[in-house]
């Protein structure tokens, strides 16, 4: 199903019509060999696609080499685009004097070479391309010394081809953004599927990522390209820091009408005392000074009112009780204690 999508894709990808800005017409000078080692510049990777900010539409090499002549002495800014993460960057190159010449061996080719590329996903143990030091999903197979590969299917044929016999291959791995040439044997005997005993992918969805070790993009520049034609405009121009921001426009005046919030912390705490005489303030509670207070005394409030204890101002303490004390007695069922009879008078014997 991947494959399919991919085919479809590349299909798109191939059909779509010229965009300027994009794929700088589908073709470039490619660089070959890089004999000036002070020059950033990539062989096979980079393709320069534009000098001294005009873009380059014209395959005669000799116009190239005039317009480098006419910078002798000074400097040449060269727009180049790479393969790895197909982005475009611009490269100030001198060019000496005396020779004029920028150690460049350059080629016309169309941009789309880069896309026949294989992505190595999965390699299992024992296979002809681990025993080759094929190093799943971060190596990518980008041709061969055995001649040029064309489509999907030319590494396949290739293979084919060499079954049994050794097959030099270049491969580029992402994670240590090297190139190195791989010495691989092709068998359908190692015991699995394939003759190179790996799965690859191709087309657009397994292109040449960027390097791991260029810089991200710092906040506020532009992420994508774009033009007002494709109804995309950057909004790098719109950005604008918050510290740069505060020093350029200084703060609103603070309203004076009623509706303008006033933080609780921001309120001026009174200085007069408490009124004398009237209705208690309900917005008292507001105060910062008293503000914990208040709350405290709501809590106790709220406390008493669940525990039924009676308050002070409601009902007067009760009357301490009488001199005497309680009955003596233990009352009876009956109700009312009954009074004691006195006893009967006692006779004295005469004689």
């Amino acid at each position: 199903m991947f494959n399919a999508l991919n085919r479809i894709i590349s299909r798109l990808d191939g059909d779509a019509p010229s965009a300027p800005k994009e794929n700088h017409g589908g073709f470039g000078f490619q660089v070959l060999r890089n004999t000036n080692l002070q020059l950033a510049i990539e062989p096979w990777f980079d393709f320069v696609v534009g000098i001294n900010g005009r873009m380059i539409d014209d395959s005669d090499p000799g116009l190239f080499a005039q317009e480098v002549r006419n910078c002798a002495g000074a400097s040449v800014s060269l727009g180049l685009w790479s393969a790895k993460g197909q982005r475009t960057r611009a490269l100030h190159v001198p060019v000496p004097a005396d020779t004029a010449s920028l150690g460049l061996v350059l080629q016309w080719t169309p941009l789309s070479v880069v896309s026949n590329i294989w992505h190595v996903l999965d390699v299992p143990a024992n296979s002809p391309a681990d025993l080759a030091g094929l190093l799943p999903y971060s190596d990518y197979i980008l041709g061969t010394p055995e001649g040029v590969l064309h489509g999907e299917g030319g590494l396949s044929e290739l293979v084919e081809d060499h079954i049994g016999r050794p097959l030099r291959l270049y491969v580029y791995n992402n994670e240590y953004n090297v190139t190195r040439e791989v010495t691989i044997q092709p068998s359908r005997d190692w015991g699995g599927e394939g003759a190179l005993g790996c799965i690859l992918g191709y087309g657009a969805l397994h292109r040449l990522p960027a390097p791991l070790d260029e810089p991200v993009n710092a906040p506020g520049e532009t992420l994508f390209d774009g033009d007002s034609a494709g109804h995309f405009v950057p909004a790098t121009e719109s950005f604008v820091p918050v510290a740069q921001a505060a020093r350029a426009t200084p703060p609103p005046p603070p309203a004076t009408g009623a509706d303008f919030l006033v933080p609780a912390q921001m309120v001026a705490p009174s200085t007069g005392g408490p009124p004398r005489g009237g209705a208690k303030k309900k917005e008292r509670h507001h105060a910062p000074a008293n503000l914990m207070d208040d709350y405290f005394k709501e809590q106790e409030k709220k406390s008493r009112e669940l525990d039924n204890v009676p308050s002070g101002r409601a009902s007067p303490l009760p009357p301490p009780p009488k001199a005497g004390g309680p009955p003596r007695g233990p009352p009876r069922a009956g109700g009312a204690t009954p009074t004691p009879t006195p006893p009967p008078p006692s006779t004295a014997d005469q004689d």
